[in-house]
């Protein structure tokens, strides 16, 4: 039984992208043990993959000495394959320690972030990257050292705790859309009256909103409809959210892990795509909307200042009448006589509004 270890201790996006991998290496090693090393703000969700085994949790607040302590770990467990998939100081460092140059050692392979195109990108506006730049084929694309080069993209037997339905299901209704409002950087939002206009817009259909606890800014776009708006910022756990991005009928989101947790789990997605470089989702279901604008991509990540006239130029462009017009296309309803009413499983028109607790 091959054992492997991949390393990828961040971001949210990152990760879930990097779950792609796993497909292929079933395929090629179909009793591989697979186990991760991530920090422990962002291992849960790694456990939703029931074919990954022992995930590793770093705590950076321990730092090089915690990193070293869970290095003698994790040579104890003597991997076959190991897979950096982040190269950075930290994955570097653990590399050294279970790698040693005098021994042969695993298989090794790297993820590159070819800096030398990120440069030319970056300073030059020269570039070089795919475009557009999926993630999930730039993790994928290392394997090819071990042969590893089909991924058939079958998995559906995601895992998730056992009170979760009871908790959660009634939050996602027959025509909820949920909504993603929130990026790190806020030059990768779209803009907050963007989404108030597109509740407008949809006035027969309720929202679900998903964010963390600092995007305060999210109860501003419940208050355009609260009876059809539910502002879920900072109430649910990483792992709650990914859930609940699994139960959507429809996800919109800029470039944000939700965003590449909806295109994992092959949910209907809408990605609003402005500034950044690498945050394209690789999925059948996902479509993309972006501005056709010369200065894109001008950040990896959302950082730095916008040097258009209008600021965000390339996410205010999107405009949410075309945004809601796919909505009804995807997730059409009949019944449109008042903004509450949805239709149920059975194709009844009903009457719903968002329960307080789960039944």
């Amino acid at each position: 039984m091959p054992k492997f270890l991949i390393i990828r201790f961040s971001s949210i996006g990152d990760i879930i992208q990097c779950m792609g991998i796993i497909d292929g290496i079933r395929e090629h090693f179909p009793d591989a043990e697979i186990h991760w090393i991530a920090r422990k703000d962002m291992s849960s969700f790694l456990a939703m993959d029931k074919r990954s085994g022992k995930i590793w949790a770093f705590d950076k607040a321990l730092g090089l000495k915690g990193l070293l302590k869970i290095a003698r770990q994790l040579r104890e467990e003597h991997y076959d394959y190991i897979y950096d998939a982040h190269s950075n100081i930290r994955s570097n460092i653990l590399r050294l320690k279970l790698l040693p140059w005098w021994s042969k050692g695993p298989h090794f392979t790297l993820r590159s972030k070819e800096r030398w195109k990120r440069f030319l990108l970056f300073n030059w506006g020269i570039n070089r990257f795919p475009w557009p730049f999926r993630g999930v084929v730039s993790y994928r694309k290392p394997l090819l050292k071990w042969g590893i080069d089909r991924f058939p993209d079958t998995y559906d037997d995601w895992y998730f705790p056992e009170n979760f339905p009871e908790k959660l299901n009634s939050r996602i209704q027959a025509h909820t859309i949920t909504l993603v409002p929130s990026a790190n950087w806020i030059k990768k939002r779209w803009p907050v009256e963007h989404w108030k206009k597109l509740i407008t817009l949809l006035s027969e259909y309720h929202f679900l909103i998903l964010a963390g606890p600092g995007d305060t800014f999210c109860e501003e776009i419940r208050t355009e409809a609260p009876e059809r708006v539910e502002n879920l910022a900072g109430k649910t756990t990483l792992l709650e959210s990914c859930y609940l991005i699994h139960r959507s009928h429809i996800v919109v989101s800029a470039d944000t892990g939700f965003m590449h947790a909806a295109d994992l789990f092959r949910i209907p997605t809408l990605a609003l795509i402005g500034p950044t470089a690498f945050g394209f989702p690789t999925g059948p279901t996902a479509e993309i909307f972006e501005t056709a604008l010369s200065c894109r991509p001008c950040t990896k990540d959302g950082s730095g200042k916008c040097k258009k006239s209008v600021y965000q130029q390339c996410m205010v462009d999107i405009r949410p009448e075309t945004i809601a017009t796919r909505i009804r296309q995807l997730l059409p309803i009949k019944c449109q006589e008042r903004p509450s009413a949805f239709l149920s499983a059975s194709g009844s028109c009903v009457f719903s509004g968002f329960p307080k607790s789960a039944p």
